[in-house]
Parts: structure tokens; C-alpha cells; sequence
């Protein structure tokens, strides 16, 4: 049984970025991952915005955090060579009445120090988002756009070049603490470590009450999303919010450009019994459909390439409404034990100021030392399909699996699908390839190049098709053979 310094439960973005910056000092660090691969619950289900901060009470944690992730981030995804646009964020009032709360946000923006902010008339918002209509608009210029799932991955697979410990489909089942230790047993074997960091995102409350009676409860809440094709990306080019919805503690359904050049429409908000009801649904469809189109009226039906839902973990209930911060605490009862509880919006912007504090809080228990050979990824990572068709050419000289097009709508070749695969985390699963280099992303989601990858991890992996996975532990892409073995 090894020794860690820090185990972290969690392997979300908040998670991730702990790891990677418990990464700079000469520690063993560890990560329990339930998925099978890092980013697979609540973090890579979002809008992937980078969140100014006028939404926040003033003096809250989450206004604090999101104020000072936002100016951190780019500094950050430089490192980890993630692509990041600042495209601004316009937030609409329809009406006269809806003006109030413009200014109203702006209010709380100053108060939180966001900067630039300005209400500027319906007419000045014409000429930059022509498609939009509104009587006026607060321009927010320091909201940007990422994407979620790039971002979580570049944290992890950075963290263990660093030599940090991913274990991936690692489920938590008991914790202990005895003397100065933590006894973890997991599905795969028994750990120690002298500190505990909980970011198990909407099992945070299953993991605080193994060692201790919690004191809040998680209220899970499902936004679905819709996926435009990329042709109707010239629709808008910021980001457009209505304003906020107040009793449901939300944003409200927004129009998000993407930066895979894809429009997002959504989120919607329902309160759910079950945290795992990911279901997307055709009467949801339909009315995140008639509430974007009452702000961008150019959207047309059949644009919608695809579906998919995230779920909150939300510390109020559905009938309060309320607001709950972040909590962000070592247990009052068990020293070493720090928790990170109801981390939502804007969890993603606040991830890398979330991981500074969480390593001040481990420096009270274990004196930090920072390594002399810490390594970013700081590289010019470009896509096949970005490159110049000299550096194609080159490409294929060497290596002709460069010049095999696997995913026609993405335009991957068969070597981004390999090189997928090999990545540090050893996840192997198909959505672990259509993160890593958008292989299945595009118009037909999947339709042409699915079968093309299932062969290439046949080839790779010297893996049996039977075993072969969609995204999770037990989502087995095939059940059988429609056919006899071949004798």
C-alpha cells in the first residue's frame, strides 16, 4: 500500500487543475477517477465559457474565484497550449422593463471589478450581431469562450508529465482516517495519503459523509444543450445571454459560439431525483428551440446536429429560490480532509484560482517545495486539417497514415486517431479519441469514421471488439455477433 502526500477525488476540471498544480512541487499526488477518462461528468457538459463575473454576489466566493480565474486563464492555456477567444458577451434586455437589469448587473460587475463594462443601445449592437434585435444590450468584453473538455484534459495529461498518478475507472468506496492518515479503498486496491481533497463534483456528499455526518444536501439540475452545424456559425459571433433568470439561480438559455466554429443553444434547468438522468428530450428540444428564436429569429429547425445534457450540483433546493455559494473548507472535525461542495457555474473559470487556494489550504499540512523540472506543454499544437499544405505534404513523407482521412466532416486522419489513443492517461475508450482530436464531432456525428476508429483500436490496442467501449466503464459499443465465430 503506497503513501501518497494528496489523493484527490474527482478527475473534473476542478480536480484537474489541482492535480496539475500540485504538480510544481515535489509531491506524490494522486487522482480516483470513477469514468473512464477524465472530464466525464459535470465538466465536460457545459457551455465552455469563460465567465466575467457580473452574475456573483459581491464578496462571494464564487465572484471572488471567477474574477480571479478569468484573469489567470489565459496565461494558462498558453501553457497548455489549449486554443482560447475572448469573443465577448453580449447580455439582451427585450424590453423596457428588462433595462433595470442591465444596469443592475452592471452594478454588481463594478463591485466585483470587472472591467469595461458598458450599455450601449440596440441600434450599436445591430452592427456588430446583425441577426439580433433588442432595445439594449451590456457589452461584456472580458467573457470568452474555451473548450471544457480540451481544457480538463490538457490540466490532467499535464499533471502526469509531471508525474502525477491518474487511476480511471477507480471508484471511491470507503475513507477512514487513523492517526495522520487516510485508509482509501477503491475498486482497484487500498491507498493512504495524509490529505484528502473532495471534488467529486455531484458525489461530493456521498464522499463527506464516509468519514463524517454532512451538513448540506445536492439538489441535482439537468440543462440540455443543442449543437448547430458549423454552417450557421455566422449567425453570431459573441456570446448572447438573456438576462438572468432569477428563481432558478440559472443564466438562462444563451446562444454560444464554440470554438470548433459549432453554435450551442441552451442550457435549460430541471430539478432531477436521479444525478445520472442524462436523458435528452424531444419536448426540451422544442423549447430551447422557441426560446432562442424569440432572440435570434434566423435559427432554422434543421440546423440541430446533436444533443446532450449536463447536470448541475446545485446546494438549494428547486422551491427556495435561492442562491448558494461555493463551498470551498477543510472539515471543522477531520484536519487534512478539504472539500469542494456545489462547484457550478462558473466552476470552469474559477478552476485555476480554486487550485491555488486548495494547495495554500495543503501547505497548512505539508511543507511545499517546488520542483526545479516542472514541464508545460507549451508547444504550437495544430490540427492536420490547420496545417499548411507543405507541412501536409511533410507530414505524409514520413508517415503516409498522416494522408488517410478517417473523419470526412472533421477532416482527422488515421495518425490524430493513433495519437489519441496513446495519450498519458491511458483512456481508450471512442469518446476518448472524439475529444482528443474531434474524430465523430462533425455533421454526421460519427456516421462515416465510427467504424474506421473501431479499427484502428483493434490495431492499437490489440484489443477484442467485445470489449471495446463508447465512453464509460460498462457502455460496451457491441453485445454480440450477429454471425458464427469464424472457424
Amino acid at each position: 500500500m503506497k503513501n501518497y502526500h494528496v489523493a484527490i477525488i474527482g478527475g473534473g476540471v476542478i480536480g484537474s487543475a489541482i492535480a496539475r498544480e500540485l504538480s510544481k512541487y515535489n509531491l506524490d499526488v494522486i487522482v480516483f477517477e470513477k469514468g473512464s477518462d477524465v472530464c466525464s461528468g459535470v465538466s465536460k457538459a457545459n457551455s465552455g465559457v469563460i465567465h466575467s463575473g457580473i452574475n456573483y454576489v459581491p464578496t462571494s466566493l464564487k465572484a471572488r474565484f471567477c474574477v480571479e480565474g478569468n484573469n489567470m486563464i489565459q496565461s494558462l492555456a498558453d501553457e497548455l497550449s489549449v486554443p482560447l477567444r475572448w469573443t465577448g458577451k453580449f447580455v439582451i434586455a427585450k424590453n423596457n422593463k428588462e433595462v433595470n437589469e442591465l444596469k443592475r448587473l452592471k452594478n454588481i460587475g463594478k463591485q466585483n471589478k470587472v472591467p469595461d463594462l458598458e450599455i450601449i443601445e440596440g441600434s450599436e449592437v445591430k452592427e456588430k450581431e446583425p441577426n439580433l434585435s433588442c432595445v439594449k444590450a451590456l457589452w461584456v468584453p472580458t467573457a470568452g469562450i474555451i473548450s471544457p473538455y480540451e481544457f480538463t484534459i490538457a490540466l490532467a495529461e499535464n499533471a502526469v508529465e509531471n508525474d502525477v498518478r491518474f487511476l480511471l475507472e477507480t471508484k471511491v468506496i470507503d475513507l477512514k482516517k487513523q492517526k495522520n492518515l487516510f485508509k482509501i479503498k477503491t475498486s482497484k486496491g487500498d491507498f493512504q495519503a495524509e490529505v484528502v481533497v473532495n471534488a467529486a463534483g455531484l458525489n461530493c456528499r456521498k464522499i463527506v459523509s464516509m468519514l463524517e455526518e454532512p451538513d448540506f444536501q445536492v439538489y441535482p439540475c439537468r440543462g440540455e444543450y443543442l449543437v448547430l452545424d458549423k454552417n450557421y456559425s455566422f449567425l453570431v459571433s459573441s456570446m448572447i445571454y438573456p438576462v438572468p433568470v432569477k428563481d432558478l439561480g440559472v443564466l438562462g438559455v444563451h446562444i454560444t459560439p464554440t470554438m470548433e466554429g459549432n453554435l450551442l443553444l441552451g442550457p435549460s434547468a430541471e430539478f432531477m431525483d436521479d444525478p445520472d438522468d442524462k436523458r435528452t428530450t424531444k419536448d426540451m428540444i422544442d423549447i430551447l428551440l422557441k426560446e432562442v428564436k424569440d432572440i435570434l429569429p434566423a435559427i432554422p429547425d434543421n440546423a440541430v446536429i446533436n444533443a446532450y445534457s449536463g447536470i448541475r450540483c446545485k446546494l438549494y433546493p428547486p422551491d427556495s429560490g435561492g442562491w448558494a455559494d461555493f463551498r470551498i473548507e477543510e472539515s471543522k472535525n477531520i484536519s487534512g480532509f478539504i472539500n469542494l461542495l456545489g462547484i457550478e457555474s462558473p466552476g470552469l473559470t474559477a478552476a485555476p484560482a480554486i487550485a491555488k487556494e486548495v494547495t495554500k489550504m495543503i501547505s497548512n499540512h505539508i511543507d511545499l517545495k517546488k520542483k526545479q523540472t516542472f514541464k508545460t506543454r507549451k508547444k504550437n499544437i495544430k490540427r492536420f486539417s490547420e496545417k499548411t499544405h507543405l507541412e501536409q505534404s511533410e507530414l505524409i513523407k514520413k508517415n503516409d497514415r498522416w494522408g488517410r482521412v478517417v473523419c470526412r466532416c472533421e477532416q482527422v486522419t488515421e495518425e490524430e486517431v493513433i495519437k489519441a489513443l496513446s495519450n498519458p492517461l491511458n483512456a481508450q475508450t471512442l469518446s476518448s479519441v472524439k475529444y482528443r482530436c474531434r474524430a465523430g464531432m462533425g455533421r454526421c456525428q460519427g456516421g462515416f469514421c465510427t467504424q474506421h476508429i473501431i479499427r484502428l483500436m483493434g490495431e492499437h490496442l490489440d484489443k477484442d471488439i467485445g470489449k471495446m467501449r463508447l465512453k464509460s466503464p460498462n457502455s460496451y459499443l457491441f453485445s454480440g455477433r450477429t454471425r458464427g465465430e469464424k472457424p
